[in-house]
């Protein structure tokens, strides 16, 4: 059998073996379509059952989560929790709250982190997990309440030598406070690194909120130095305005860009003289509320319900949000208007036919499990920095993940170079470079 029809053959079965999950496959198959120049250099890689192993978690968790809201009426979630990948290290990703949340949406986070995890060169391996629970509109008591029934099933599978949740999508700072202190209330243990994304006054890292969103940027600007090009007096938009998309702002900003254009899941926000950061951030930070309420404070910015943020003509677009946002309409609109440079600031934002439209328009392109590995990354220093009691400043911490960034965007380029012979394409790059690390690991530690 050639590697192209075992590859398809591997994919045929990840799709019977898990029947209606599209997310996972679409993950899949982005991965696995992407190996086949490194399973023709490496063929102990394409033996029968190696990636079948990959592309079966260890473990995968649902539990059922019951809680009693403001009113006193008992109400009943479902959670997750995907342990994909331990080769290189204790299972690592964050939690997602949020009603789309389900177990192929679950498995397709905990796949790309296995690669994005092993993309950064720490030892973390992938995971991944959440719930259907929307923290939106709810009191900080039932969150509280929430979070804690959660915990009260999730404890006995996670630690810091074992599985290190994070936040996501409806976990920040308050969730992580209250899952951490249910955590801390049965083990009878501080372990401090059991979940990241603390606050910084109890164990958090200094930059871990704003890592995601500045990786990302870092990232984009690397890839625009490839071409001569960098940020400077650049049109940029961003999708999303929940903490990854407000901090890939700051730091476009910082860098000399202007970003014209972000968006919520009520519409999307044009303001032509650049986004006002600290207006964004009350609105969005402070009061939680919707874009229309910047536009009503910010003379010459336009909200707007239709439409998409994409029509905006621009130089970079940074996708922030969440999966499948960007479609193939979106990137034909992107690449009309003039983009230069798309890096995904979310898992997964564009669907294959919208990459397949920048790469035919030579359009550079940074897929997720690249582009943002700043937020894991730094996650993996906060842990560090809690095996050691210690806390570095800001800028160490912000020193170490603009190297990584840039380390990670040299290993996609030389592997894409290598494996294909076009630097430029770093979606081979990412998906080759992760896998080889996590192949070669799992090699060594046999069949578990």
């Amino acid at each position: 059998m050639s590697i192209r029809a075992h590859i398809d053959a591997v994919y045929d079965e990840v799709r019977r073996r898990n029947p209606g999950e599209a997310e996972f496959h679409q993950a899949a198959a982005e991965v696995l379509h992407s190996l086949t120049p490194a399973l023709e250099r490496h063929p102990e890689y394409a033996e029968p059952g190696f990636l079948e192993r990959l592309c079966e978690p260890e473990r995968q968790l649902i539990f059922r989560v019951p809680w009693v809201d403001d009113q006193g009426v008992v109400r009943v979630n479902r959670g997750f929790r995907v342990e994909f990948n331990s080769a290189l290290g204790p299972y690592k990703g964050g939690l997602r709250f949020h009603p789309s949340v389900n177990l192929g949406i679950v498995k397709f986070l905990g796949f790309e982190q296995i690669f994005k995890n092993a993309l950064t060169g720490l030892g973390i391996g992938g995971g991944k997990g959440g719930s259907d629970f929307d923290p939106k509109g709810r009191s900080d008591a039932e969150v509280m309440r929430f979070c804690q029934s959660f915990m009260t099933e999730l404890y006995r599978h996670l630690g810091e030598h074992t599985d290190v949740p994070a936040g996501d999508i409806g976990v920040g700072a308050r969730e992580i406070g209250y899952l951490f202190g249910q955590y801390k209330r049965i083990t009878n243990r501080y372990e401090a690194g059991v979940l990241t994304g603390k606050p910084v006054g109890w164990g958090g890292s200094h930059a871990r909120t704003e890592a995601t969103g500045y990786g990302a940027v870092y990232f984009a600007q690397e890839m625009l130095a490839t071409r001569g090009e960098s940020f400077d007096g650049r049109r940029v938009v961003v999708s999303g305005s929940g903490n990854v998309a407000v901090y890939a702002v700051e730091k476009v900003h910082a860098l000399g860009g202007r970003v014209v254009a972000c968006s919520d899941s009520s519409g999307y926000l044009v303001d032509d003289n650049g986004i006002d950061l600290d207006l964004l951030k009350d609105v969005k930070e402070v009061r939680r509320a919707r874009l229309s309420a910047y536009a009503e404070a910010r003379p010459g910015a336009v909200f707007s319900a239709r439409g998409t943020l994409y029509d905006v003509p621009c130089d970079v677009a940074l996708p922030c949000a969440t999966q499948n946002e960007l479609r193939r309409e979106d990137a034909v609109s992107l690449v009309k208007n003039g983009v230069r440079a798309v890096a995904e600031g979310a898992n997964m934002p564009c669907t294959p036919e919208a990459v397949e439209v920048f790469r035919d328009a030579g359009v550079l392109f940074g897929p997720g499990k690249a582009a943002n590995a700043g937020g894991v990354a730094t996650s993996a220093l906060e842990m560090q920095q809690n095996a050691a009691r210690d806390t570095w400043t800001f800028d160490q911490t912000e020193s170490r993940l603009a190297t990584i960034m840039r380390t990670v965007h040299t290993e996609c380029r030389t592997t894409a170079d290598t494996y294909a012979a076009d630097p430029d394409d770093y979606v081979l790059g990412a998906n080759v470079a992760g896998f080889l690390r996590v192949a070669e690991a799992m090699t060594a530690q046999g069949v578990i």
